[in-house]
């Protein structure tokens, strides 16, 4: 079992940054790959970017790819989702979450735990 807790959101406005931070506890971080997920009101969750066990290796999400960075620290227990060049529609509830099995993926039900959220809101 892993707990997740978010934190960083809040408002700013468009062009402006932001990093979230996941910490998580319980079973050991460094067997988990991580994945930040978002969710707008009215639209289903969708990926945005996942991270594996090492920190190796990413992926991201079209939309999100080249101002957004995902990173992790191990020793901390910790994986971050640094966003610059924020847009009006990057605003969602932005929740982290974790994978046992090895492998990256996009796909939402391959995620085992999952933090409750953290609003970001981008105004034009």
């Amino acid at each position: 079992q892993v707990q997740l807790v978010e934190s960083g959101g809040g408002l700013v406005q468009a062009g402006g940054s932001l990093r979230l931070s996941c910490a998580a506890s319980g079973r050991t971080f460094s067997s988990y790959g991580m994945g930040w997920f978002r969710q707008a009101p009215g639209k289903e969750r969708e990926f945005v970017a996942t991270i594996t066990r090492s920190g190796i290796n990413t992926y991201y999400t079209a939309s999100v790819k080249g101002r957004f960075t995902i990173s992790r620290d191990n020793a901390k227990n910790t994986v971050y989702l640094q966003m610059n060049s924020l847009k009006p529609e990057d605003t969602a509830v932005y929740y982290c979450a974790a994978r046992i099995q090895m492998g990256q993926t996009t796909v939402i039900r391959d995620y085992d735990y999952w933090g409750q959220g953290t609003q970001v809101t981008v105004s034009s």
